[in-house]
């Protein structure tokens, strides 16, 4: 199976308040040094020659980095891509394209955009901290089709303090009227560190402004049957899709397939080693002085089969499709019914899940409880 490849651009012009990503506003001299770092780790990658048919710059916001920057990466990456079909995806907020900049994007080869919207609700773009609002959204979203990009995603966040069932049905509308190949619709989950933590987290002073759970799950469901009303596909709990459209490169992370990822705080996996890159900026930035690839790992782990076991259960049941038996089998050795027998029964029973001839899979009430499942095929 071919590799996918992830580049972290940290950068960000505000840093949203429920995020809890290793990004932050930045200047000039930091974005060359983290660039000089970024190039020497890209370099002195043992990854195989034409052996990744995907390529996502993920952040922060990938399209605040400087343009010539961003060529000198291609360049650099191009020797480890498939010569042909290979999707590259770069991440963009509303607010940071220009049509000149978007035109160079797609003569660079990035052929999919994944705008992060979140919402079409101007009052909850500002409480969730961001720097656009809806019409810079569309303009941006116009500007792209003018450019020729075929295969847009918008992101949207559902279960934002204050917002309520209507106002996200007229967002989910509103952004299917535009017609994009793919939606990624997230329930927000406040995370503690970030400002929002501080504000709505549990026991915190406006914790009652959130959407409880039964409106939350409300939205979700009104998502999956809008959007397949629409022609989209869910392939995954917050993905849909036109036929065709889905996202390459998540799917790898879904599918256990192998991934490297460069840049601060990014992670690989390659076999069954996986490693995790420093999330402190200094030391990712004096990559090119020390010249050691090790200096900047955090975390390095070789999965025991237990691990890849588990892996393989929680992260296929995320899709749609669920796992295949078969494809246990031939990873294994054992069937899936032999490590997880007892579980899968008492989830079948209960309604969670449901098999099929070629595997297991998630039902709608099972979807809503996912996490619990998840959670049982994990060995004690």
């Amino acid at each position: 199976m071919a590799a996918g490849i992830y580049v972290h651009i940290p950068f960000c012009r505000k840093k949203c308040l429920y995020c809890d990503f290793a990004s932050g506003v930045a200047d000039e001299q930091r974005m060359l040094q983290y660039h000089k770092a970024l190039l020497f780790e890209i370099t002195h990658t043992d990854m195989k020659k034409e052996s990744a048919d995907s390529l996502f710059f993920g952040g922060g916001t990938p399209s605040i980095y400087p343009v010539s920057f961003m060529e000198e990466l291609i360049s650099a990456l191009k020797p480890f891509l498939h010569k042909e079909n290979t999707e590259i995806t770069l991440e963009a907020n509303p607010g940071t394209l220009t049509y000149k900049n978007l035109q160079k994007y797609r003569s660079m080869g990035f052929g999919r955009l994944s705008m992060g919207l979140q919402s079409a609700d101007n009052e909850e773009l500002k409480t969730l901290g961001r720097i656009h609002t809806y019409e810079a959204f569309e303009q941006s979203f116009n500007l792209a089709r003018k450019a020729g990009f075929t295969n847009i995603n918008v992101d949207i966040i559902s279960a934002v303090p204050g917002q309520t069932f209507e106002s996200f049905q007229t967002t989910l509308r509103r952004v299917q009227e535009l017609n994009p190949e793919h939606i990624s619709a997230y329930s927000l989950i406040v995370e503690e560190g970030t400002p929002f933590y501080e504000k709505y987290g549990e026991g915190k002073p406006y914790e009652n402004l959130l959407p409880d759970e039964e409106t939350d799950r409300a939205m979700y469901h009104f998502t999956g049957a809008f959007l397949k009303s629409k022609g989209y596909g869910r392939y995954e709990i917050s993905n849909y899709a036109k036929p065709g459209y889905e996202c390459r490169h998540n799917l790898k992370y879904w599918s256990m397939e192998e991934y490297y990822g460069f840049g601060l705080s990014a992670a690989s996996k390659a076999g069954n080693k996986r490693y995790v890159n420093t999330s402190d900026m200094e030391c990712y930035c004096m990559l090119p002085v020390h010249g050691r690839i090790a200096d900047i790992r955090a975390e390095e782990h070789i999965q025991t089969e237990r691990d890849e076991m588990e892996e393989f259960m929680f992260l296929g049941l995320r899709k749609m499709n669920g796992i295949s038996s078969e494809g246990f089998t031939k990873r294994f050795g054992v069937s899936c019914r032999q490590v997880y027998g007892s579980v899968i029964d008492r989830f079948v029973t209960e309604g969670l899940l449901e098999e099929s001839g070629e595997g297991l899979r998630l039902t709608e009430k099972g979807i809503d409880v996912s996490n619990v499942v998840f959670s049982e095929f994990i060995f004690g």
